[in-house]
C-alpha cells in the first residue's frame, strides 16, 4: 500500500546525481524538493549501492573523487571483514 507520492525512476535518479555531483547536501536538497530527506537518502544510498563498482567520472574534482573513494575503501574492508568471519566460523564448524 503506497502511502504518499510516487516519485519516477527518472526523477529519482535525476535528484541522486544532484546530491552526488554537487556541493549540497542531501537535507537541503530534499527541502528544496520538497521531497522527505530520510526518502533522499534511501535513494542516494541504493543508487551507490548498485554502481559501486562503475568507474568514478574523469572530470570528478579531486576532493570528491578523494571522499568517494575513502568510502568505498570502507566499504570493502568491512565486506572483508565479514567475509573472514563467516570464513571462519563454517571452518570450524566443518570440521
Amino acid at each position: 500500500m503506497s502511502r504518499g507520492i510516487s516519485y519516477t525512476p527518472e526523477f529519482k535518479e535525476q535528484v541522486v546525481k544532484r546530491v552526488i555531483d554537487g556541493p549540497e547536501p542531501i537535507v537541503k536538497v530534499a527541502r528544496e524538493l520538497d521531497i522527505n530527506h530520510k526518502t533522499l537518502s534511501n535513494w542516494v544510498s541504493e543508487y551507490r549501492r548498485n554502481h559501486r563498482d562503475a568507474p568514478l567520472p574523469a572530470d570528478m574534482p579531486d576532493r570528491d573523487r578523494i571522499r568517494e573513494l575513502e568510502k568505498r575503501n570502507k566499504e570493502l574492508e568491512a565486506e572483508n571483514a565479514f567475509l573472514k568471519k563467516a570464513a571462519s566460523y563454517f571452518a570450524r564448524e566443518h570440521r
